[in-house]
């Protein structure tokens, strides 16, 4: 596996704030199999349980905790431990929640970004700078085709306006510092990047589909959904990850033409709704029902987009990057990460587990001929 993405990530010194949380935990695990010195920089597990607990992540790699929002802390750990890699997926990631702490989530959002953006604008030894954002940071138009890097920003909620806000900070700080600074004493390549609805194991956020189903199944009651037709970039996990380190890799390697905005979406042929998700996990797990709920006028405050859809063309013809994993094979492997966690939790920690889906997903990638999964030389 340390052969992947070139085998660029051997040795380097990556720091991955938010590495407690879902797709953080992933990344942590899958750099530290790739053979980085990892440092996590997070608050504690925004969930009980979570992949950060499930996987015992904090025995495997460096882990600090800290607030994003906290600048002195935050340039402190940046000075002491010279990163060579940032990563930056703290966040408050929860929409529904964005209406109940509005403040929070822009002073995390946005201002913690820009915090980050700061630590490493002031630290000589990053290289390659992501910073992960969402494909609601577009303004949702409800557009019948995929949202392009360069459609504009905007938000109907707190937390889409708060990603939408670090998406315009991002590009104020790569034209105003971090191209000035990628000379050939001092590169720095820049990128940020947005993916879909992701599903996996691992994950109990609240007010998320997967998680939601997960509840509903262990508890034996039917699996709620609101707007059953809502269609969403759905993709595996292990997908933008795999995206997120192939233009990492890039960014060490030409700073100059692969810094900028990035799409990592499934296929713009392949969307599914809501329910054929729902149904789609229910099948897999082996039992359960699904019980759509009707929501009055008035009743529900919160905004929901009923499409919503990411173009990716620009990292399918630059990176040679794709999403290959079909719904089924995302859903039966996410299903299979629970089930284990489920039968052994109390004994086993799905570090292995997790090693296994990602060298599973390498290979499979290979098998398809994608570029970052063939070993270097």
């Amino acid at each position: 596996m340390k052969k992947a993405f070139k085998g660029i990530y051997s040795g380097k010194r990556v720091l991955v704030t938010g590495h407690t949380g879902f797709k953080g935990s992933w990344l942590s695990i899958w750099l530290k199999e790739l053979g980085a010195r990892v440092l996590g920089y997070s608050l504690e597990p925004p969930t009980t349980p979570s992949n950060f607990t499930a996987s015992r992540l904090e025995h495997h790699i460096e882990h600090t905790e800290g607030d994003v929002r906290g600048f002195e802390n935050l340039l402190r750990v940046f000075k002491e431990y010279k990163p060579e890699i940032v990563m930056h997926l703290a966040a408050q990631s929860i929409v529904r929640k964005s209406y109940m702490e509005p403040a929070i989530t822009f002073s995390t959002n946005t201002g913690g970004t820009i915090n980050v953006m700061e630590a490493v604008r002031a630290t000589d030894s990053v290289r390659a700078f992501i910073n992960v954002t969402s494909d609601k940071c577009y303004e949702n138009q409800n557009l019948p085709r995929g949202y392009r890097e360069e459609d504009p920003m905007g938000g109907h909620d707190p937390y889409s306006a708060s990603k939408g806000c670090a998406e315009l900070a991002f590009g104020a700080y790569l034209r105003s510092f971090f191209s000035q600074r990628a000379t050939p004493e001092k590169p720095l390549g820049a990128g940020s990047v947005r993916a879909g609805n992701v599903l996996g194991g691992g994950d109990w956020a609240p007010d998320r589909l997967i998680p939601d189903c997960v509840r509903a199944l262990v508890e034996k009651c039917p699996v709620a959904i609101r707007s059953a037709s809502a269609t969403r970039p759905w993709i595996y996990v292990l997908e933008p990850l795999s995206g997120y380190l192939w233009l990492g890799a890039m960014l060490l390697a030409e700073p100059e033409k692969y810094s900028g905005a990035w799409n990592f979406g499934p296929s713009n042929s392949i969307t599914y709704t809501v329910k054929e998700v729902v149904q789609a996990f229910i099948k897999y797990w082996g039992h359960g029902s699904l019980l759509e709920e009707t929501v009055n006028a008035g009743e529900n405050p919160v905004h929901e987009a009923h499409t919503l859809i990411l173009c990716s063309d620009k990292s399918r013809s630059m990176l040679c990057w794709r999403a290959f994993m079909s719904l089924d094979e995302t859903i039966r492997e996410t299903v299979h990460w629970y089930r284990i966690y489920y039968n052994n939790c109390e004994t086993t920690s799905m570090y292995a587990t997790c090693v296994e889906q990602i060298e599973r997903y390498t290979s499979d990638a290979r098998k398809n001929g994608i570029e970052w999964a063939v070993p270097s030389s």
